[in-house]
């Protein structure tokens, strides 16, 4: 691959959804760094591009419509569509235009840790054997393979993110409570990893600077946890009384739901940690949480003060 020097970085979002859109905006920050990407919405194509976001439409139906020109220049790419039964849709439709840009320098796949399937509790790290116990999981696997089968057959500097359960402000236990959808299910020894969309971004940009084509990192943080805990620990910081503990095996639940509670495992995080240097800002969940509400309150003081100036 190509690598330009002292030269403006281009990062290119296959899926420019709320990870993508951390990132590019935490590149935007450092400055040196063009970000562009796609939705399947043309109203939100407009809305990026209004906030100089290079915004194209695509999805199964919509390929990009002059790739070569429209992924000129990019220097890291990153994947974020949700695949299918065949596979990863930008893989499939536009693989062999990414393989023709010269100047690539990074390539991530965003997948998940249901890669590894239920481990009963057992500690799960990037070399232990994919077992998938869900539809979605599946697909997963097929996706990853589809991309590394282009670092094997034409060097393509591909890096695969096995993300937990992401969360961040507008998207985390406190929106749930206060939209009174929160359960606390309890299920005896179940715990789920979490990580911030903050530590993501740092997570991602690390990797981008230490390029290491092949490597798998578990994206996660240090403490799993039953999600009643979380959603307890939501309704303190809110103010508010946490809905009652439900059996799991009382608990009506809808098939999404209950393949949440199916797998149980515990992720290593130890590769982020030594490879990348990485500290995560959010280690567990009420670290997390707190700087949610935290955020959410900065943004309402700040629109507040413009209305009051208005």
């Amino acid at each position: 691959m190509h690598f330009r020097e002292n030269a403006l970085k281009q990062l290119f979002c296959f899926g420019y959804g709320y990870t993508c859109d951390h990132l590019g905006h935490f590149l935007q920050q450092l400055g040196g760094w063009n970000v562009g990407g796609t939705t399947r919405d043309p109203e939100k194509k407009a809305e990026l591009r209004a906030r100089g976001i290079r915004g194209h439409v695509f999805d199964y139906t919509h390929p990009l419509s002059d790739p070569l020109f429209i992924l000129n220049d990019v220097t890291h790419l990153l994947v974020s569509t949700p695949p299918g039964d065949e596979g990863d849709p930008a893989f499939m439709i536009h693989a062999e235009d990414i393989i023709q840009i010269p100047t690539l320098e990074w390539v991530g796949y965003l997948s998940t840790t249901g890669v590894y399937g239920d481990r009963q509790g057992a500690v799960v790290d990037e070399t232990s054997e994919l077992r998938p116990s869900s539809r979605r999981g599946s697909r997963r696997v097929r996706a990853e393979e589809q991309w590394l089968s282009l670092m094997r057959a034409y060097n393509l500097p591909v890096h695969i993110f096995r993300l937990s359960g992401i969360y961040g402000p507008g998207r985390s236990a406190l929106d749930s409570v206060r939209a009174g959808v929160a359960r606390r299910i309890d299920k005896p020894g179940h715990a789920f990893g979490r990580i911030h969309v903050e530590d993501i971004a740092q997570i991602l940009y690390a990797s981008m600077m230490h390029p290491n084509p092949g490597a798998i990192y578990n994206v996660s943080d240090d403490f799993p946890a039953p999600s009643h805990e979380v959603i307890a620990y939501a309704c303190e910081l809110l103010g508010i009384q946490p809905p009652p503990l439900i059996a799991y095996d009382e608990a009506d639940l809808a098939p999404i739901a209950r393949s949440f509670y199916s797998d149980n495992k515990r992720v290593s995080n130890r590769r982020i940690k030594d490879e990348l240097g990485v500290t995560l800002r959010y280690p567990d969940y009420m670290h997390g949480l707190t700087a949610c509400l935290e955020a959410e309150q900065f943004a309402l003081a700040e629109l507040q003060k413009v209305e009051n100036t208005g």
